[in-house]
């Protein structure tokens, strides 16, 4: 499912966010000291290689709703924007939180003139965030950029479970129409 935002293409698909080789950039759902761990992020990690924690060290630690940049080191892709999500019931507030990963994702990727950028559902695995709060949070933050967007032309959620995708498709359904 695809709609055009802005000129912006977001899409939703089933699949694995390492498994990206078409997009130049993803994100990664990282903790605060940017080292491999459970979910997306180890699964970045164990990807990327040990070159990723290392060139992510001196990034750490960051903030709920921050987000830096590192090379991709043995993935396909050129660049990994590492984002922390907020700790949903504890990190507050944790829309605005939660939008401006998002916003701070796409502001990186657009700084450093890429075209495409695959997300996960931030904070939606251990952090706890509800996964259909987090689709609306996230398909209105990358709506509201879109227009703000020089380079940044596909934007990517790349869902592990079927239920996620669900959710996903059913939140940018609801983005109104390009006119």
């Amino acid at each position: 499912m695809k709609k055009i935002v802005s000129g912006v293409t977001i899409e939703c698909i089933r699949g694995n966010i390492v498994e990206q080789p078409d997009l130049e950039a993803i994100v990664n759902a990282a903790n605060a000291q940017l080292r491999s761990g459970g979910g997306v992020a180890g699964a970045i990690h164990r990807a990327a290689g040990p070159g990723l924690e290392k060139e992510c060290r001196p990034l750490a630690p960051i903030k709920p709703g921050e987000a830096v940049l590192s090379g991709g080191h043995n993935l396909p892709n050129s660049s990994v924007i590492h984002c922390l999500g907020p700790v949903y019931g504890r990190d507050k507030p944790a829309a605005e939180l939660l939008a401006n990963c998002y916003r701070n994702a796409l502001r990186l990727a657009d700084e450093k003139g890429l075209a495409s950028i695959g997300f996960p559902a931030i904070s939606t695995g251990i952090f706890g965030y509800p996964v259909e709060e987090a689709a609306t949070v996230a398909c209105r933050a990358i709506a509201e950029m879109a227009p703000a967007l020089k380079h940044v032309r596909t934007v990517r959620f790349v869902l592990f479970s079927e239920a996620d995708l669900a959710v996903h498709r059913k939140a940018l359904e609801e983005l109104p129409e390009e006119r």
